[in-house]
């Protein structure tokens, strides 16, 4: 069971579950709704955070906005290098280490499809280390889904020959650990 792997009790679950519902609510008002102290809820809401389990996260929610949302599906020989990758790229905006017959998947984020297959056909279709690509195009989206977004790519126009150019943070990111 989630709480058992993560130590819960049914106090933290009944605050993450309020929290998830409802992000704006105030500790005073979770106290009220779980029968709890507002010192005692503060006190937990502090421990799931040190303990990583509850976060609060800034992003866009892609449900509710008009932008390109990308899964590419990976089979390479170095995932390493493809996880690096998406610590780097602005229109990368995360990436899975995955079981399987493909072994990464990126998620990709962009306001035109075009840069988006530019960073796929330049980054994974000419990498020789990679055997298999897959690109998806997110249509709908069942729940809020909010992640953080770098605008640093709308900057970026890249291209099949040259990614994004001299400003590639990628290239930027590579050339730094070469020095």
């Amino acid at each position: 069971m989630i709480s058992d792997k993560l130590k819960l009790d049914d106090v933290d679950r009944q605050i993450i579950s309020l929290v998830q519902e409802d992000p704006n609510l105030t500790h005073t008002e979770i106290a009220s709704k779980i029968n709890r102290s507002q010192p005692t809820v503060g006190m937990r809401i502090k421990k799931l955070e040190k303990n990583g389990i509850l976060q609060f996260q800034p992003g866009i929610n892609f449900k509710k906005v008009d932008l390109n949302l990308a899964t590419v599906e990976i089979k390479t020989k170095d995932p390493k290098e493809i996880m690096d990758m998406a610590k780097h790229c602005p229109f990368m905006l995360n990436a899975f280490k995955l079981s399987g017959e493909h072994n990464v998947c990126i998620l990709l984020a962009s306001s035109k499809l075009q840069k988006l297959d530019n960073i796929v056909n330049y980054h994974f279709r000419n990498n020789p280390q990679i055997s298999s690509v897959s690109m998806e195009i997110v249509l709908d989206i069942a729940k809020d889904f909010i992640l953080p977004i770098d605008f640093d790519s709308e900057e970026h126009d890249p291209t099949l020959e040259n990614g994004c150019g001299e400003k590639c943070k990628v290239k930027l990111a590579k050339a730094k650990e070469l020095i």
